[in-house]
């Protein structure tokens, strides 16, 4: 048992089950279905976690109707053929003993994906349109709506028949149950709609219809919104009303729910999803308010997700009583064996989740299988796990230590290789160490931190200060090479007056000189964090700014949730002045110049003081004799690109010298 975090490893019940700790990943969307149906990759993916030492794996949905087609990748347990992938994973999680529930579901109007390409297409209480992703859902006919009930209770038998723990009716975030419940979107008059009694029927009735569909033995948990934090949303008290009708639901003398899943938002606008998956600019354990309100009108379990990135966060939070379990579901993204090192208070081995958002939802967002920017391992375990181990150790030099030399470094140094990392600078991180000065991205400093002591621990040679010579090359005589000397500032072709100041981010950023009092102009060649943070930085320091991207809108490049937290903050502001598809091509005394990037129109935008010139980097070249060894260039060095990539190329290139050595299972 921890010493450290005692609440957090004391087994729990849930319902007939006893759960070994209290740590949860909660159900997410991966991208790792094959055709709709549970695979190897996503077997793998959640056996990681289960080995991990979670206690509780929850599933992402599974759509309990064939209206429940959210995305074209969505998990479907309306047939027989989901079974033996339900029995796959049930096998693997329990092999490692943790427990494994999940999610049923259907969105209502909460629909992204139209087939092949075309407008969503979907069913909801009424036809209320959502602002989002701009559907207008048919509204469903009553014998629809008494058919996705029936639906419910069909998927959750099919589910738990397969070995499944127990299910998870998903009602947060604005889907289809929650829907009914709410009189903005429900806007019906039979037994389904009008007054509060029936807007809750449907929901009272899929929670009805699974308890009776699986049974006692099975658990039954409700997934659900404290609060919708969206203009117009639902607010605490009515969702605790709502829980204390389900509270009181039973058959046969069962209650029909064991536990309930607090979380916090709503799909349906910016503004409130972007607590489906708070970024780093939201305060950890934040929910934990919500999860203490229903827990004072419950007597049942309750667990809470919201930015639960460390074991002291959630032991915190259970040991304070304002939870009984803790959703840590990113942290486990990050280092699926979080929940070991905790309980063998190994904390300083912890890989910390940043919340950058990049690699987890952002992938998902995007269609691809979700992953992580620290530990790309995630999502790729059949392709880079168990970590091989070589035979006979060879000689790897590693040049830079940024996030693609440190994770080439660590990987290879865990693989058995001897393996020494030259940087020139003093300091370890390379740019993430200049994406930590802008606001809001302070954490991101962490991802330098983690590789760093990955290195150190996997017995990597770091020498800093040190520029690597061709005299130390013939010193060490390395069998592989891995260059990853990342990239430099550039400044694009510009017509420059001589008495105006213009200043590249990345010098802006490490000397943080004194500007001249007026108006400052930044200019984003892409729509990232660079632009949009050194606007967000001068303004709250007071400063006007004139914010030009190339890029359709500031933030273009960022993560959904983290821009709308982003701009939100610098709407609040009232400082920045926005100008999309512009880029700049001049700058005289007090003035700048932008040629639009859509036609011929140039924009001036007058009273600057100064001008911050976000550009696309160079990358940084080495020209040496590496002998016969093997050389591979990674990251910005290869190509300028994000640190996702750069870490990625990292724990590719070191697989890839193991790979040409003989090498043995870890």
């Amino acid at each position: 048992m921890s010493q450290l975090f005692p609440h957090l490893f004391e087994p729990i019940a849930l319902g007939p089950l006893t759960v070994r700790n209290r740590i949860v990943s909660s159900g997410h969307d991966t991208v790792l279905d094959d055709h709709g149906h549970i695979g190897d990759d996503l077997v793998a993916y959640h056996e990681a976690r289960a080995q991990g030492g979670a206690g509780l794996i929850v599933l992402q949905v599974s759509g309990v109707h064939e209206t429940a087609r959210y995305t074209s990748h969505v998990l479907m347990a309306t047939d027989e053929s989901s079974v033996p992938g339900y029995q796959a994973v049930a096998e693997a999680v329990h092999r490692h003993g943790a427990t494994i529930f999940a999610q049923l579901f259907h969105p209502g109007r909460e629909v992204m994906d139209g087939e092949r390409g075309m407008a969503p297409r979907a069913k909801a209480p009424s036809d209320e349109p959502q602002e989002r992703f701009k559907v207008v859902p048919e509204a469903l006919t009553t014998a629809e709506v008494k058919d996705i009930i029936a639906g419910y209770g069909r998927a959750a038998k099919r589910i738990t028949d397969s070995g499944i723990d127990g299910v998870e009716i998903v009602a947060s975030h604005g889907y289809l149950p929650i829907q009914f419940f709410n009189p903005g979107v429900n806007t019906r008059t039979d037994e389904y709609g009008g007054s509060p009694q029936n807007r809750r029927r449907f929901l009272a009735e899929v929670v009805a219809a699974v308890r009776e569909s699986v049974g006692p033995d099975a658990v039954v948990g409700l997934r659900i919104s404290g609060e919708e934090k969206t203009e117009d949303g639902l607010v605490a008290t009515e969702i605790l009303d709502l829980i204390d009708h389900l509270d009181g639901l039973d058959h046969d003398g069962r209650d029909c729910l064991d536990y309930y899943s607090v979380t916090a938002g709503d799909s349906s606008t910016l503004q409130g999803a972007v607590h489906i998956v708070p970024s780093m600019q939201v305060e950890a354990a934040y929910a934990t308010n919500l999860s203490e309100q229903v827990k004072k009108i419950t007597d049942k379990t309750v667990m809470v997700a919201g930015r639960i990135n460390q074991p002291h966060e959630a032991e915190a939070a259970i040991a304070e009583g304002r939870t009984d379990m803790a959703i840590m579901t990113r942290a486990m993204i990050c280092d699926p064996e979080i929940a070991n090192k905790s309980q063998a208070d190994r904390v300083d081995e912890i890989r910390a989740c940043i919340g950058c958002n990049q690699a987890c939802i952002g992938h998902f967002q995007q269609g691809v299988p979700i992953s992580c920017i620290q530990y790309p391992e995630s999502g790729r375990e059949l392709t880079f796990l168990p970590r091989p181990r070589v035979r006979a150790r060879d000689k790897v030099l590693v040049i830079g230590g940024g996030p693609a030399g440190l994770k080439a470094a660590a990987v290879a140094g865990e693989q058995g290789d001897e393996v020494v990392l030259c940087e020139k600078e003093p300091h370890l991180g390379g740019a993430v160490l200049l994406a930590q000065e802008l606001p809001y991205r302070s954490e991101f400093g962490g991802a330098a931190t983690n590789l760093t002591a990955e290195a150190a621990r996997a017995g990597v040679d770091i020498r800093t200060s040190t520029p690597v010579t061709q005299a130390l090359i013939d010193d060490i005589v390395p069998d592989h090479v891995i260059v990853a000397t990342g990239a430099q500032q550039r400044l694009p072709a510009l017509e420059i007056a001589d008495d105006s100041l213009v200043i590249g981010a990345r010098d802006y950023l490490r000397e943080d000189p004194n500007l001249p009092t007026g108006r400052v102009l930044v200019t984003d060649w892409k729509g990232d964090w660079i632009g949009l943070g050194i606007a967000l930085r001068l303004a709250e320091a007071g400063r006007h700014v004139t914010l030009a991207t190339a890029a359709n809108f500031a933030g273009a490049a960022i993560q959904q949730y983290t821009r709308t937290l982003l701009v939100s903050q610098a709407l609040r502001t009232g400082r920045i002045e926005f100008l999309n598809d512009a880029r700049l091509v001049g700058v005289d005394a007090d003035t700048g110049y932008l040629q639009s990037t859509l036609c011929e129109i140039v924009h001036e935008v007058a009273d600057v003081a100064a001008t911050i010139v976000s550009a696309a980097p160079r990358s940084v070249p080495v020209d040496l004799d590496f002998g016969t060894a093997s050389v591979t260039v990674i990251g910005d060095a290869l190509a300028p690109r994000t640190v996702e990539e750069a870490v990625y190329e990292g724990l590719t290139a070191a697989t890839e010298i193991a790979a040409r050595q003989r090498t043995v299972p870890a």
